[in-house]
């Protein structure tokens, strides 16, 4: 992806600091059940929420700086940086056409842990998205875990797939798209209250290829198929396949490989966010 130095006041850089609320959830096969479940966000005022509450740990003082970043280090923040700033000019855009007013989101980038509006979380919550404070939250080193256990293809896009997957999430909360969802939730049945979920996340895939379209411009050779890669790798049946070598549909909260990347291409190709109801489209 092609890009330059974009700065913002609300985007945090918290890599190499201790401090804060710490739950105890390292590694392991816990930490990568955590992971999956959460992977990519989700309604993170539930998900993200309920799984905090029950791994919170010791609580420490205020983040110090304990380590440098490496050169690559600061170029995957700045990257990402970047990004985030690229979403927030295009989604003004978007709604400065559709008469509406646009709020950004923070971004937060992290090691090990985080304190959020939604709780404490570790790395292995995977990216994602808190209501409460409406900011996107990111460990980086997340990506390195999509490429090795789940087979993605990495590269920069597919950090720029994410981010924007998660900008989804906010547009969402903007739009009040996840409390209705939420309110829909409620009494449903847990396959129907997946289905929902399903549709929430397929949406903010929709999202993503919205962004992309806005930005074809910054695309270079392989961007796309990047992107593709990383919507298949975390596809529930492709998860679900790889962790219990079978596949359960009833229990899927964010959609199968194929449509992750079909409404990714959908919201891609259009541009038109009028064209991303996932819900008519899946429900019916």
């Amino acid at each position: 992806m092609k890009w330059d130095k974009q700065d913002s006041d609300s985007f945090e850089d918290r890599r190499g600091m201790s401090g804060g609320k710490k739950a105890l959830l390292g590694g392991g096969a816990i930490g990568i059940i955590v992971l999956l479940l959460n992977m990519f966000g989700g309604e993170t005022g539930q998900s993200i929420g309920n799984i905090i509450q029950q791994t919170q740990g010791t609580q420490t003082q205020e983040p110090t700086k304990t380590r440098e970043l490496t050169p690559e280090e600061k170029e995957l923040g700045d990257f990402s940086e970047s990004v985030y700033v690229y979403n927030n000019k295009t989604w003004a855009t978007i709604f400065d056409e559709n008469n509406m007013s646009f709020e950004k989101p923070g971004m937060v980038i992290f090691d090990d842990g985080v304190d959020t509006a939604c709780g404490s979380a570790t790395s292995a919550s995977g990216p994602f998205y808190c209501p409460g404070d409406r900011k996107i939250y990111m460990d980086l080193r997340f990506f390195e875990e999509l490429k090795n256990r789940f087979g993605a293809e990495g590269g920069d896009f597919a950090i720029a797939y994410v981010i924007a997957h998660e900008m989804g999430h906010h547009i969402q909360t903007l739009l009040g798209t996840s409390a209705k969802v939420r309110q829909l939730q409620q009494g449903k049945s847990e396959a129907e209250a997946n289905k929902l979920s399903v549709c929430l996340e397929l949406q903010a895939d929709f999202y993503a290829g919205v962004w992309a379209h806005y930005n074809k411009n910054l695309l270079e050779a392989g961007d796309i198929e990047e992107a593709l890669s990383a919507a298949n790798a975390v596809g529930d049946d492709a998860i679900q396949s790889k962790m219990q070598g079978s596949v359960n549909q009833e229990s899927f909260t964010h959609g199968s490989s194929k449509q992750r990347m079909e409404w990714f291409m959908k919201g891609y190709n259009s541009g038109d966010i009028k064209q991303g109801d996932t819900f008519s489209a899946l429900l019916d």
